[in-house]
């Protein structure tokens, strides 16, 4: 029997990390997915912290998960949930299942176990475990640990009707009569996430293909309680650009590695949902128009490709589509995440004036921080490779008499344009020859803004501070 999806129009859906590490891509693009779809419908997005493993969980590696979360713009709604803290639960509707009779005490031992998978394999048979007190008589049990096993039905077929993958069916005689409580009273997973989503009320379960297969079980467990079976989504995982499996070596990081590699937030949100969903050609987008057009019906069947060539790119185009203060506010978090010094009120203005500038070519924060250097740095400025050359093809003298015939020019990027073509003119220079090693003067460096817009963004006593370190510097030979 075909599960099917609830009629609530009322949406809710919920990421259920496991805090064993960080917070990697493909879970970051999974909490999205989730986020989009209850932002888009109006519904709640709830955050579940699966940490029944005591041994491997740890809060360092929560708090990397609401960190991450925090940084990609996932807001939750209400506390996030530990379902360790839930334990009792999960045990209190194993035992109702005892009591409803779609779950019995199983008192096998793992001796027991493992010898009727050996007779089966030498039997030619499927190592699937049939419990012999499945129907047994509870009155001839021994005084011994037991575990509470699921009463899979054993014909018939279990259908998922999937809104990624269509109807996945399994023959029942292939599904197992599954542990729902371990001996020491501790729940299995399978048991734990079908009570909480039932307790959450979640109606629609977004998650990697991965967990398809644990689909039929948790299905069987729903229907043991009478339970309605939330719509799910089985989303194909992330390859790397060669169609293998995502590893590190593709881009298999924690999206704190995205994070200090200067990607902007919401572009890392824009790729990651074109990671397996699409709204037609369009490969730009705000997260506005990403909550407005987003659906589970244009979810992908493929394994998306991650790419990082692409990855820049979009990050690129929204770092100059950006607006000003809102980049600036981007860039102050980035330096705060590197424990980097924060902005002066002088620098917050010179970089908001430079912003255009900045941001026309760069594709990552670092970059753009990088173009800003002439603002953050400090006097005195010392010439890189390309720079020192420029210095030193610069005719003797010229950098003293341009410092003096620039101190009464009119301060605007037009009126300094003016004053340094005049003075190249009078010099029989090429407007090159002077500019050029005026904006070393200023930055160190070949490449930078404008030179007259960086003058105008630094001041006149500013720029014309650097430009007498520069001179002093080509005097000492320093």
């Amino acid at each position: 029997m075909p599960s099917a999806p609830l009629s609530s129009a009322a949406v809710v859906t919920r990421f259920a990390p496991s805090p064993t590490g960080y917070l990697h891509i493909g879970g970051a693009r999974t909490a999205l997915f989730n986020w989009l779809y209850a932002r888009h419908t109006g519904g709640t997005f709830l955050l579940r912290i699966e940490d029944t493993d005591r041994a491997r969980s740890t809060p360092e590696a929560t708090e990397k998960i609401f960190e991450g979360l925090r940084w990609l713009g996932l807001d939750w709604d209400g506390d996030a949930i530990s379902q360790f803290d839930r334990a009792p639960r999960h045990a209190e509707v194993a035992r109702e299942m005892i009591a409803r009779g779609t779950a019995y005490p199983c008192w096998s031992t793992q001796e027991e176990i493992e010898a009727f998978r050996e007779q089966a394999k030498a039997e030619g048979r499927p190592p699937l475990f049939r419990s012999p007190w499945r129907d047994a008589d509870p009155a001839t049990a021994p005084d011994a640990p037991f575990v509470i096993r699921l009463k899979a039905p054993r014909d018939g077929e279990t259908t998922v009707s999937d809104l990624v993958q269509g109807d996945v069916t399994w023959k029942n005689e292939t599904l197992d009569d599954l542990i729902l409580l371990r001996s020491d009273g501790t729940p299995t997973y399978m048991l734990a996430v079908v009570v909480d989503d039932h307790d959450m009320a979640v109606t629609h379960i977004i998650r990697g293909d991965d967990h398809l297969t644990n689909s039929a079980r948790q299905t069987l467990i729903y229907r043991a309680m009478d339970w309605p079976v939330p719509a799910m989504a089985h989303i194909p995982l992330i390859h790397g650009p060669d169609g293998k499996k995502l590893s590190k070596r593709h881009g298999a990081l924690g999206v704190d590695a995205y994070r200090d590699m200067g990607y902007p937030a919401e572009a890392m949100r824009n790729y990651l949902a074109r990671l397996g969903w699409s709204h037609g050609n369009d490969e730009l987008f705000t997260t506005a128009q990403a909550i407005e057009w987003f659906d589970l019906t244009h979810l992908g069947k493929a394994p998306a490709r991650f790419d990082f060539a692409k990855l820049e790119s979009l990050s690129g185009q929204h770092i100059r589509t950006m607006d000003d203060s809102t980049l600036l506010g981007e860039l102050e978090g980035f330096l705060a995440a590197q424990k980097r010094a924060p902005l002066t009120e002088t620098e917050r203005a010179q970089m908001l004036r430079a912003m255009p500038g900045l941001k026309e070519r760069a594709k990552t924060l670092p970059q753009v921080l990088d173009m800003a250097s002439f603002i953050l740095g400090k006097r005195p400025f010392s010439a890189d490779a390309a720079g020192a050359k420029a210095l030193a093809s610069a005719p003797a003298g010229m950098m003293e008499k341009l410092t003096s015939r620039l101190r009464e020019a009119n301060w605007t990027p037009e009126g300094l344009e003016t004053a340094v073509r005049e003075f190249s003119t009078d010099e029989g220079l090429g407007l090159g020859k002077v500019a050029q090693p005026l904006r070393v003067a200023l930055s160190g460096r070949t490449v930078s803004l404008g030179v007259f817009d960086m003058m105008d963004i630094l001041g006149r006593t500013e720029s014309l501070a650097r430009m007498e370190d520069c001179v002093n510097s080509v005097a000492t030979g320093a």
